[in-house]
């Protein structure tokens, strides 16, 4: 008869500290969003630009992608690899996005950047650690 070992590998203490911080993430998106539904405003200027913006959609893109990051914190919570995979995909779609936001939100930008390079190191080398070990 087979018996289920209940171990507890070093990794865990790691995805379950990404899995929170993708989930904290994940409201601070909602609430931006819907913080920029009531926003009428239809441009922002930096010191050399103009941006064209909607608030209302892209209010609406925010709080889509707020519980696309919230499912993406509780899928890793599960400790899946595919809660894993799933959790790296949405944090480089996160980077990408503050990249092309920095010109207008430079200090934000950098904060979520830093951000996501954390969780998306505590989600990729604590497991490739434990798989050459």
């Amino acid at each position: 008869m087979a018996t289920k070992l209940n171990t507890v590998s070093g990794w865990s203490g790691w995805v379950g500290f990404a899995s929170f911080l993708l989930l904290f993430a994940g409201f601070f998106h909602v609430i931006e969003g819907i913080a920029d539904l009531g926003r009428h405003t239809l441009f922002v200027q930096s010191s050399a630009d103009v941006w064209l913006f909607n608030y209302t959609k892209w209010g609406w893109i925010n709080v889509i992608t707020g519980i696309i990051i919230i499912s993406a914190a509780v899928s890793l919570a599960h400790g899946d690899i595919w809660g894993r995979f799933f959790a790296s995909v949405v944090l480089v779609g996160s980077m990408l996005a503050s990249i092309t936001s920095l010109p207008i939100y430079p200090i934000w930008s950098i904060i979520v950047l830093i951000l996501d390079t954390i969780i998306l190191y505590s989600i990729l080398v604590p497991g490739a650690r434990k798989i050459n070990s």
